[in-house]
């Protein structure tokens, strides 16, 4: 008998049996061997792994800048130029890292960092979030507050890699192509002209430790996240092609850009002292748009800082009428938010204009921007969810401006309830 014609075979490679490493398994007359599984099983990985390259439609493989604004559109209510200065900067970023060879024909393109300037709650956090989503890049989040010189208590500047790191499930390529967005930078200003004995290990000790990284080097990060020691496993990171967005609030530099343009504190409020300036140039929702280095040079800021963070824009802080769009118009609204936790416990929460007018105030009267919405709708909810029960029954519940004037309280099924019958 011929044992070469009848010898089962590989329904994938066509190897026989006798010449297959390992096993062959077998099954309703299909056969596949070992080597076979292994290289189908990494392939399901892959397919299953979130691509982290850059899947741009411009030139050189990056986004163009409109296309990244119409994404930011859906989420960010307003700041129109902080959301146009930073779409050209991602776009500028990733075509010099999507370039080859031959099309830089030796010329070097140099990193454009960010610096987000504005109020708590105009959206630095959010903006840069929302263009890591669209990129589909590593995000992390790191603040500067923590951060201290190496040698001393507090987070070395390597861990704000490591968060990086981290936020590419390890892997090292993919996250050295990342976006890292530091906030509270405005904190790492020297902490005067005064002579101390002490060093400014927490200011300008940072700002000179952060230089390196922002222009682009090699370093030694820890794998666990925690301060380097020679136990610590550590792995090389790259930053050359890591795009740093840098916010902050910069409270009072606003005025120091108003006395370098001569414009009087007191009285009407933007009132220039010049003839060639109105008031409208130099209010104090635009003041930042005529900010120069100088100005962040006097507020603490190193010059050699600045000089790596060559955009630099500013956020405006946010109108009535922004409040109310970013508490209804957005994919990702906060009154959606809300609304999407009644329904999980299949409760109709119904929000009357009234109400929505009445938290857009409380809102504005925080002076914390758009974190200030939140805080109000929380407080107004509260009580509802607590008596979720009660609302279970009736299937819906109104919420009517007059009720968040109350303290929100709980009211009871009255004349004056928020509870309303379910609709037919």
């Amino acid at each position: 008998m011929n044992t070469k014609a009848t010898e089962k075979r590989c329904s994938f490679c066509n190897s026989p049996a006798s010449k297959v490493v390992g096993k062959l398994i077998e099954a309703e007359g299909v056969a596949i061997c070992s080597s076979c599984v292994t290289t189908c099983a990494d392939l399901v990985k892959q397919s299953n792994t979130p691509s982290k390259k850059i899947s741009g439609k411009g030139s050189s493989g990056s986004p163009r800048p409109t296309e990244v604004k119409a994404h930011l559109d859906q989420y960010i209510i307003g700041q129109e130029h902080a959301k146009i200065a930073l779409s050209v900067a991602v776009c500028d970023h990733y075509k010099r890292i999507n370039a080859t060879p031959e099309q830089l024909n030796d010329i070097v393109l140099e990193k454009s960092n960010v610096l987000l300037i504005g109020p708590t709650g105009t959206g630095k956090t959010h903006l840069a979030r929302a263009i890591a989503t669209y990129l589909n890049v590593p995000f992390a989040i790191g603040d500067a507050t923590s951060l201290t010189e190496a040698g001393y208590v507090g987070d070395d500047i390597e861990s704000l890699l490591t968060r990086l790191y981290q936020a590419a499930d390890g892997d090292v390529e993919a996250a050295q192509k990342g976006i890292l967005f530091i906030d509270e930078i405005d904190k790492l200003k020297k902490t005067g002209g005064n002579v101390s004995i002490s060093r400014d290990v927490a200011g300008e000790g940072v700002q000179q430790g952060l230089l390196k990284l922002l222009e682009g080097s090699v370093c030694s990060i820890p794998v666990g996240g925690a301060r380097k020691h020679p136990q610590e496993k550590v792995v090389q990171f790259d930053t050359t092609n890591v795009l740093f967005i840098c916010g902050g609030a910069f409270v009072g530099l606003n005025d120091i850009v108003k006395e370098r343009l001569g414009v009087k504190r007191e009285g009407l409020v933007g009132f220039a002292v010049s003839d060639e300036d109105t008031s409208s140039s130099y209010s104090d929702d635009n003041i930042l748009r005529h900010l120069e280095t100088e100005d962040l040079i006097e507020y603490g800021l190193i010059p050699e800082f600045i000089g790596r963070l060559p955009i630099q824009t500013a956020l405006t802080p946010l109108s009535k009428e922004a409040l109310r769009r970013i508490l209804i118009e957005p994919k990702n609204s906060l009154l959606e938010q809300f609304k999407l936790q009644f329904r999980l416990d299949k409760v109709e929460l119904i929000v009357t204009e009234s109400a929505i007018d009445q938290i857009v105030d409380e809102a504005l009267a925080l002076n914390t921007g758009a974190r200030g919405l939140r805080a109000v709708i929380e407080r107004m909810v509260l009580d509802y969810k607590f008596h979720i029960a009660d609302y279970i029954a009736n299937g819906r519940c109104v919420i009517d401006g007059k009720f968040i004037k109350a303290d929100f309280k709980h009211l009871d099924d009255s004349e004056d309830s928020s509870i309303s019958s379910k609709p037919s």
